[in-house]
């Protein structure tokens, strides 16, 4: 039984990530006509590096899910909520091209994590420790996301004063 726990455990958010990414499809395209920051790193690292976080998330959801701490439904509500929050990230950023929200998105989720990390720690320190990768990197996808919405900003204004200006030259008079 703890194999097939430990098994669905890991299946969970890496399910999660494959489905976002196959949504997401095809956009990686547009992170690569962006203006980036210094640091950013090429794109195919993305796909590795979220596949190791989703893995350490997996592990650190099955040590939760098999202790017998009465917080343990708690700490699994918010590490799913963290989770669909992770999942809707990648939908604003790539799709809808919104660096704004997305960053907003952003923050909420490192808030969610942070405090998904307490409730971790307090239930078992290795949930803990197995998540700091993953807020480290998410700390570092703030630092991504804020640099592109600074520097992809007027190219952002200049498409939505267009749409603007076309919607106001199709009213009728």
């Amino acid at each position: 039984m703890k194999k097939r726990t430990f098994i669905i455990s890991l299946i969970i958010p890496l399910l999660v990530g494959a489905i976002s990414a196959f949504i997401t499809n095809n956009q990686m395209e547009t992170y690569s006509n962006l203006n980036t920051p210094l640091l950013a790193p090429p794109g195919w690292l993305f796909p590795i590096v979220w596949t190791l976080l989703y893995i350490l998330m997996g592990i650190s959801s099955y040590f939760i899910y098999i202790s017998h701490d009465p917080k343990r439904e708690n700490a699994l509500i918010v590490y799913s909520f963290q989770l669909f929050i992770n999942f809707c990230w990648p939908l604003f950023f790539f799709n809808l091209n919104n660096y704004f929200l997305s960053l907003m998105i952003l923050i909420a989720l490192i808030l969610t994590v942070i405090y998904m990390l307490i409730i971790f720690k307090k239930i078992n320190p290795k949930s803990f420790y197995l998540n700091i990768p993953y807020i480290l990197w998410l700390f570092f996808a703030l630092y991504l996301n804020f640099m592109i919405f600074i520097n992809n900003i007027m190219k952002f204004l200049v498409i939505e004063l267009d749409c603007l200006l076309d919607w106001l030259c199709v009213m009728p008079a």
